[in-house]
């Protein structure tokens, strides 16, 4: 029997998005501040060599890419070795995190300096060196940002194998963030609403989205948004799914939301366009037919997984 999204899944849709497989014990309660320097010792040692929303990948074949390099390669490649970042142990062995600090073009020529989007795109990573990538990314990212104390402006260093950094001027630490942001289908009547974004590639269409305010609830975030970018009144809202999105260090909160009213007023400022669609329509995308040549994010999308969801059950 087919069931309302209100409900409770029935399975753990949080699975089925990209950068979600990630299989590191990250063995955060043996974290010290010598960990990552330790376990680079390890003659087993995995690390991923990433920065600037690049990731460096050996190209081992058509469509085979191996994301990990020995610590001796890195270091050969211009890795900063000496800000590694420990991201935990699979299998055994330790997996770290180097920046890169090289020149992308300068590479041997089966290695390839290449965008996180079209290393998730095109899939060339398995799910977990995916998730890892995710984790190692955003972790980079938070590191290169925060390398001064934002209460004195003294310069920070980093401890607890690169999950903390401690300024050395008034002794304020400082933890890695990952910034909420809401992620929601709104349904009414058999249809959702779906928007384009002016960066969005050619007859791309999907769910609204927005940064949780501080101070501010998931749902009550959800009804915000919609309603800022549509004028639609929400209702009802049901958690349904979540993607570590290392963009550079984001946690997509995907919800269905019940619309309360139907005129939709585009914020220009926001959206290109906003329109509900129907179900035979959002069928029509997945099968690649809509007559308007709309077309869906990739599957791995938080949003894809959130508007396929609707599609395969009865609305009310």
């Amino acid at each position: 029997m087919n069931q309302s999204v209100f409900d409770n899944p029935r399975d753990e849709a949080s699975l089925r998005v990209a950068f979600s497989g990630n299989r590191i014990d990250r063995q955060s309660e043996t974290r010290t501040d010598d960990s990552a320097q330790t376990a680079l010792g390890h003659p087993d040692a995995r690390l991923l060599l990433m920065g600037e929303g690049r990731i460096c990948l050996r190209i081992e074949g058509e469509n085979r890419f191996r994301p990990y390099f020995p610590l001796s390669e890195v270091e050969t490649l211009g890795g900063k070795v000496a800000e590694a970042v420990l991201l935990g142990h699979e299998d055994d062995v330790p997996v770290l995190a180097v920046s890169f600090g090289g020149d992308p073009e300068a590479l041997p020529e089966d290695i390839k300096a290449i965008d996180f989007r079209s290393v998730y795109s095109q899939g060339l990573l398995d799910a977990p060196a995916l998730g890892a990538m995710a984790q190692g990314g955003a972790l980079l990212a938070w590191h290169a940002n925060h390398r001064f104390c934002g209460r004195c402006g003294g310069e920070t260093a980093m401890r607890a194998g690169g999950y903390k950094r401690v300024c050395a001027a008034c002794g304020r630490e400082h933890f890695p963030r990952t910034d909420p942001v809401v992620i929601m289908l709104t349904v009414r009547n058999g249809r959702c609403l779906l928007g384009r974004g002016p960066h969005f590639a050619p007859g791309m269409i999907s769910c609204l989205a927005g940064f949780v305010e501080p101070g501010e609830t998931i749902e009550a975030a959800v009804r915000r948004e919609t309603l800022e970018e549509s004028s639609i009144a929400v209702g009802r809202v049901s958690y349904h799914a979540s993607q570590p999105w290392p963009f550079p260090y984001t946690l997509m909160i995907g919800c269905y939301a019940e619309g309360l009213s139907d005129a939709v007023e585009v914020d220009a400022k926001e959206l290109e366009a906003c329109r509900w669609f129907t179900r035979e329509e959002v069928l029509a995308m997945i099968d690649g037919n809509h007559p308007e040549d709309y077309r869906l994010p990739p599957p791995g999308a938080i949003a894809s997984v959130l508007i396929r969801d609707w599609a395969a059950q009865v609305e009310v």
